[in-house]
Formats: C-alpha cells, structure tokens, sequence
C-alpha cells in the first residue's frame, strides 16, 4: 500500500467531498489541515500550489476531488 496523505482545508467543499466519501467508505488515512502554518508550507513546497484536497500518493501530488475519489475507489475499495 502507498504512503497517502490528504491535505485538507476543512471549509472546502471539494475537501468535504472527498472526506464524507472516505469516512462512507472506512477508508483511513493520514490528514494533515492546510489551517496550521507548517502543513500549509509543506503543500506548496512539496506540491508546487496552495491547493486543496491535495492526496499526496508516496511523493506524487493529487489535486482534484474527483480524480482522488476515483483513484480511492480503484485503489482501496
């Protein structure tokens, strides 16, 4: 299984998305709040862009809510 981490904005409705889907799914991963200063600064160096959901699957960024969706489903489910 890959390393996966969710970075999150919990006021996002995209974030929102993708959480609800994973907790209907009992799908457990690390999640990490773009609202603290450091998770925030992680993303943008790691990820390139201050966007959110953002799955990181190992050390590759996943931006979209749906392509996360889509890539939990085919992956964990």
């Amino acid at each position: 299984m890959d390393q996966l981490k969710l970075y999150y904005l919990p006021t996002c409705p995209f974030c929102q998305k993708v959480m609800n889907f994973m907790s209907e799914n009992g799908i457990i991963i690390d999640m990490f709040s773009t609202t603290e200063l450091e998770n925030k600064d992680f993303l943008l160096a790691q990820g390139g862009k201050n966007q959110v959901p953002c799955l990181f699957i190992g050390d590759q960024a996943m931006y979209e809510s749906s392509d996360i969706i889509a890539y939990l489903k085919e992956n964990y489910l």
